[in-house]
């Protein structure tokens, strides 16, 4: 009897009151202890809501029915996809949506709604997935940042084809814990084309000049992943860029001049197909024959030769990098005895080894020079800190 006089009284009422009386109906649904018949009549008038034109009676609707279990089901879909402000509230908390409910409403919805999915917690991989294909901008980058949604290597590849260009998208994706390397290098390769391409197109430097620093700030980044990746990281990041026609000769030498052996070897064994023990074993006999074998195995120029033995000889003497950060860093003391080794070795060739190995010196010094001066920065904001009759002791500790 009550359900009816419901619904009688919301032919009338002005839709603020018929939002009202929605909301006390579904608490009552909720709440109450309603005997079977009178929880259908209420069910039916709950449902009948759906055709109200006011978009507040049915939001109110949703605002009572987001967070609930024990509802009809019917209702929950219907208002998945309602207008926007509406089915976000359910897309957003409703647990009796399916992951096949939500994959089918990501693919109606528009980008409020996809976002909404997106920040859901826990989200599937087969959702995400579905996120991936047909989702916005704004949608990708709410899921990138959600970090309990699983998104798995596919799925985070599938966006960087999408997306690659947007640098937003870019930061949230490198943001996700456990990415592995071979996508980092995807990332950074899609950051340098954008990079390369901005700047061209404003006339700031020439193609050439710009494809030169986007190829050498891309094998960097590579060298400087692989430092930072686990046992297995070298392995991939190598096999990836064999497969992307980016395992050069020149970020061979790089890794090699880093002091980065993983690398070298994993880049080794996937250009000559030999397995990455056998193939350190040859580069721990790097005088020998067999070195020089499967050096020509890899495809490697010729001319290059005597700079990687230089680089393996002056390894030895200069020992390997202490951590993780120098093994992303070119070793300027190696490069100074590869470039010694190889200066007394004429021709053409050469004379192209030397501008390579001239510039990776280059770029050496720089590094050790920026290091060094944020070490003497630190240094400073450490005595500036200090009381001042510590530093007038120091000063005349110093004058003695």
């Amino acid at each position: 009897m009550i359900v009816q006089r419901f619904l009688e009284w919301a032919q009338t009422a002005p839709a603020s009151k018929r939002a009202d009386g929605v909301s006390a109906l579904a608490r009552a649904y909720l709440y109450s202890n309603f005997d079977e018949p009178t929880r259908r009549a209420a069910e039916t008038a709950l449902t009948a809501q759906l055709d109200d034109p006011s978009p507040i009676v049915r939001r109110a609707l949703a605002e009572s029915f987001a967070s609930a279990r024990d509802v009809p089901r019917h209702i929950i879909i219907a208002l998945a996809s309602d207008q926007s402000d509406i089915a976000t509230l359910i897309l957003s908390r409703s647990p009796l949506l399916s992951d096949a409910d939500l994959m089918d409403c990501a693919a109606i919805g528009d980008m409020f709604a996809q976002a909404a999915i997106a920040l859901r917690p826990g989200l599937a991989a087969c959702v995400t997935a579905a996120l991936a294909q047909t989702g916005s901008r704004e949608a990708i980058i709410s899921m990138l940042v959600n970090t309990s949604a699983d998104i798995n290597e596919p799925t985070m590849r599938r966006i960087l084809e999408r997306f690659g260009n947007d640098g937003e998208v870019r930061e949230a994706l490198h943001a996700r814990p456990n990415l592995p390397a071979s996508l980092r290098s995807e990332l950074v390769t899609a950051t340098a084309s954008a990079l390369s391409a901005f700047v061209t197109g404003c006339a700031w430097i020439s193609s050439e000049r710009a494809a030169r620093i986007t190829r050498e700030a891309s094998e960097k980044a590579q060298i400087i992943i692989a430092a930072n990746c686990d046992d297995q990281g070298p392995r991939q990041l190598a096999r990836h860029l064999r497969l992307s026609g980016q395992l050069t000769a020149g970020l061979v030498l790089r890794a090699l001049l880093s002091g980065n052996t993983s690398l070298f070897e994993a880049s080794l064994s996937e250009l000559s197909g030999l397995p990455v023990q056998r193939v350190g074993g040859f580069v721990r006999d790097w005088k020998s024959v067999s070195f020089a074998a499967l050096y020509a195995r890899a495809g490697l120029p010729q001319a290059l030769l005597p700079a990687f033995r230089a680089a393996l000889s002056a390894m030895r003497e200069v020992g390997m990098p202490p951590d993780a950060g120098a093994a992303a860093r070119l070793s300027r003391a190696m490069i100074e005895r590869v470039l010694t080794s190889c200066a007394a070795i004429k021709g053409n060739e050469l004379d192209k080894v030397m501008a390579l190995l001239r510039r990776f010196e280059a770029e050496a010094a720089r590094e050790d020079a920026r290091a060094e001066a944020q070490a003497l920065r630190e240094r400073a904001s450490q005595i500036a800190q200090l009381p001042r009759f510590v530093i007038d002791m120091a000063a005349i500790e110093a004058e003695l």
